[in-house]
Parts: structure tokens; C-alpha cells; sequence
């Protein structure tokens, strides 16, 4: 009899989960549920949308009916699985007509994800409130934005100033409030965020930082929101202040939930046997502090979904943890991060020293040559790399990237500052900014 896999979920990880299960195991039963009437797409694509980068929000559906129709894979849309019987092995569902079955299993997969959390503001409900997490979200901000002119964006992470570039460039009339005292407050630090709110202030967009929304006025629809006792007018509201991980289902079925979502071994399997789980709904081991994180991020939602998927089908993979590397684009400017900031390693009890370094992407006399700021957050007592933070114009996410390396490897500043970069007029300056930045933090240890 063929192995049969349930998968709750079907977008980066439950799709990611579904095609590494098939390459393992050909012949198994492989069945796909999802809430939404589409499945398979980029959430990460939606404000890019909104702003007129990308012509239309299907067009970030990177799994069209093809590929599951070819991949042999069964997808349930608009289905919602109510229970996990986990004595019996069977997944109870119902589609949107409210029929309902028992789906049976050999090996279940979690990957339900995340969804919009809303600080419990006052008027919060009202018409013209809206969160970025689905199409049908996009679509719905798409519609209103005929009617707006000004409009008021809770929260200055990646999803939150996103979403206000692209209004900006629409030629909405923009403001940001963020309650902590600085833009991108989990990726940056405070002075390589002074660079990214310089620049979105240069284009036009209000930045307000430290305060937050007390609440949203109007009658049924939105007209304005109050923020530290002063009004400020706006057509609509866009909270971006974060996701929490969907668990309800876990928990209620009796799977271990660690401090913040599903907890898992190096094999996505979760504290029920042969229940696995990837992508937002789970934590996993950061591999600087060795302690539980959840940055849910779409890179590493594939990453566990193929792991997760391919134990499902009876192979054997790991996943080896994890350093929240993100990457994002505010305008012309590109800002990535990897690692622990110095104000995370300084929660964490680490003592750092730092290296920052404003250098250029090409050589000076190139022309186009941009300016680049490296920092570097290194372990002052064994001189290890932990974190990296970087802003500019061009070149940002490949040197995030090889940073990733560098921590993941436990490179130490020294051995980073000795690294050997390539050099071309054209391409890259002779001395590599990541170089200097730890050469800047090798002076402050020693």
C-alpha cells in the first residue's frame, strides 16, 4: 500500500514539503490542504505589487495547477483541517461547501504558517484597516488605493516600510509609526537604521518613532488615526506589526509548542511521532546562541519544508539551524542583515566589540561607484564573527550571504580580515569592505 502524506499548508513550506516527499517516495499518496482559494505563492511579492514593480498579484504564484497535476500531488483549496487525531492517524477537514471527511495518514506534515497580529487598538475594526499577509489582502489594498490619498502604516519592519515605499511610489501621502525608537528594529541597529530613515524621509515619507497608534478614528470608515495625542488624517491603515505563529491546531492535538511556536528536532519531526512540521508555524535553534528562534522567513520555511518533507517520504535530511539572514530593498537602497545585532547579543549576555566601515561598491575613480556601510558584531572573547549588518545602493545581499558562511563556519575576525577578495575597477574596490570592518574590529580587541 502506498505511503500516505498529508500536508496542512501549501505555500513556501507546504509546497517545498510536498515536492521533496515525491522525489523521495514515487509512489505515495501525497494530499495538499490550504485555506485559500490559491495556493503556492510569494507573500514576499505583495508590497512589490502594490507599488507597480509587478503587473499583478497572480503573477506570484510560483506553482501553477501544472505543477501539482505533474507532481501527482492532490490539493485541497479552501479546505481547513478542524483535528488531528493523532491516535487514529487521520486528519478531519472541511471544504468551504462544509462537507467533511477524515483524511488518514502515514506521515502529516505542519505547515500552517503564521498570521497578521494586531495590537489591540481602538477602532481597529473599522473599514479602511487592512493587514499584508494574502493575495486577497493585496487585492484589497489594490482596490481601496483609488480612493486614497494619504494613509497611515503601523510598524517600520521589512513588511511595514515595504508597504509604505509602495504607496509612496503610488503617490499616497505616507506616515510610519513604529513604537520602538528606530526603523528595521530586527535587523538593525540603531545607527545603521539612521541611514534607511534618512533616505525614506528624503522620498517623502513621515517617519515617527517611539509612539504608538492609540486609536483610529471615524465612524465606519477609517479618518484618521491618534498618536500621542495628535491626529493625523488618513484615507487608510495598514498594520504591519508582525505575525505569530498558527498553532492553535498543534496544541490543540497535543504537540509540544516550545516558547513562541511548534518545537522540532534537527529532523522537523515534533514531539508526536511521525508528525512533522516546517516554515512560520515552528522554532528552531539559532546557531549563535544555541537557543530557540522563529524569524520566519521564507528561505527558511523552504528549507525546512525539503527536510521535513523528505523524512516525511522515508528518507533521512536535517536541518542545521538557522541565522535569520534577510535582505530587503527601501526605494534604491538595499539593506540586509545576518546574524545577532549588538542590541540582541547584548540581550543575550554577549559581550561585543564592533567593526564599521563606509567603503564603495566599485573603485572610487569608476564611475557609479556607491558608497557601502559594513558593520560587523563580533564575540569579544574568542574574537568569533556573531552578526552583520548592511546598507547601500547595490552589492548587499551576496556579501550577507558570505557573512552567513563566515558565522555558520565560526570564522573569527581575524581570519574574515585575511579573507581572500577579488578586485576589478568595474566591480569592487581593491580592499573588500568586509574585510576592513573586521580589520576595524580586530583594533577594538586588541
Amino acid at each position: 500500500m502506498p505511503r500516505r502524506i498529508v500536508i496542512i499548508g501549501a505555500h513556501a513550506a507546504g509546497v517545498e514539503a510536498a515536492a521533496a516527499a515525491r522525489k523521495t517516495d514515487r509512489t505515495a499518496e501525497i494530499t495538499l490542504l490550504t485555506t485559500e482559494n490559491r495556493a503556492g505563492y510569494s507573500r514576499c511579492g505583495i508590497p512589490f505589487v502594490i507599488g507597480g514593480q509587478i503587473q499583478k498579484f497572480n503573477n506570484l504564484i510560483v506553482y501553477p495547477q501544472t505543477f501539482y497535476q505533474m507532481m501527482k500531488l492532490n490539493l485541497k483549496l479552501e479546505t481547513t483541517a478542524t483535528n488531528i487525531d493523532t491516535q487514529n492517524k487521520a486528519v478531519e477537514v472541511q471544504d468551504k461547501t462544509g462537507k467533511q471527511e477524515k483524511l488518514p495518514y502515514d506521515s502529516l506534515i505542519i505547515t500552517t504558517g503564521a498570521y497578521p497580529f494586531v495590537p489591540p487598538i481602538k477602532g481597529k475594526e473599522k473599514q479602511g484597516v487592512y493587514v499584508v499577509r494574502t493575495l486577497d489582502d493585496g487585492e484589497n489594498i489594490e482596490k481601496a488605493l483609488k480612493q486614497t490619498k494619504k494613509a497611515v502604516v503601523i510598524g517600520a519592519g521589512a513588511i511595514g516600510l515595504e508597504v509604505a515605499v509602495a504607496l509612496t511610489e503610488r503617490g499616497v501621502k505616507t506616515t510610519v509609526v513604529e513604537f520602538l525608537p528606530y526603523a528595521l528594529p530586527l535587523l538593525l541597529d540603531q545607527d545603521m537604521a539612521e541611514l534607511v530613515s534618512r533616505k525614506l524621509e528624503e522620498k517623502g515619507i513621515n517617519l515617527i518613532f517611539g509612539k504608538a497608534v492609540d486609536e483610529i478614528l471615524g465612524t465606519d470608515k477609517v479618518k484618521g488615526v491618534l498618536v500621542g495625542g495628535k491626529e493625523i488624517e488618513t484615507d487608510m491603515v495598514i498594520a504591519a506589526t508582525g505575525v505569530r505563529a498558527n498553532i492553535e491546531l498543534a496544541k490543540k492535538s497535543g504537540i509540544t509548542i516550545g516558547e513562541r511556536a511548534i518545537k522540532v528536532n534537527t529532523r522537523m519531526e515534533t514531539s508526536v511521532k511521525d508528525v512533522y512540521a516546517a516554515g512560520d508555524c515552528v522554532e528552531y535553534t539559532h546557531l549563535v546562541t544555541g537557543k530557540p528562534a522563529a524569524p520566519q522567513l521564507g528561505t527558511t520555511g523552504v528549507r525546512q519544508g525539503k527536510v521535513a518533507g523528505i523524512n516525511a517520504a522515508g528518507g533521512y535530511a536535517i536541518f542545521p539551524g538557522l541565522l535569520g539572514s534577510a535582505i530587503t530593498k527601501l526605494f534604491d537602497l538595499e539593506i540586509g542583515a545576518t546574524g545577532l545585532s549588538e542590541w540582541a547579543a547584548k540581550r543575550e549576555g554577549i559581550e561585543t566589540v564592533t567593526g564599521t566601515i563606509t567603503s564603495k561598491t566599485r573603485a572610487d575613480y569608476y564611475p557609479d561607484a556607491h558608497p557601502i556601510r559594513v558593520k560587523i558584531i563580533v564575540e569579544k572573547d574568542m574574537g568569533r564573527v556573531i552578526g552583520c549588518q548592511i546598507v547601500g545602493e547595490e552589492e548587499v545581499t551576496q556579501r550577507i550571504n558570505a557573512l552567513s558562511f563566515a558565522i555558520a563556519k565560526h570564522m573569527t575576525a581575524k581570519e574574515l580580515a585575511k579573507a581572500d577578495t577579488c578586485y576589478a575597477p568595474p566591480l569592487s574596490e581593491t580592499w573588500e569592505a568586509m574585510t576592513l570592518a573586521a580589520e576595524t574590529a580586530l583594533m577594538k580587541l586588541k
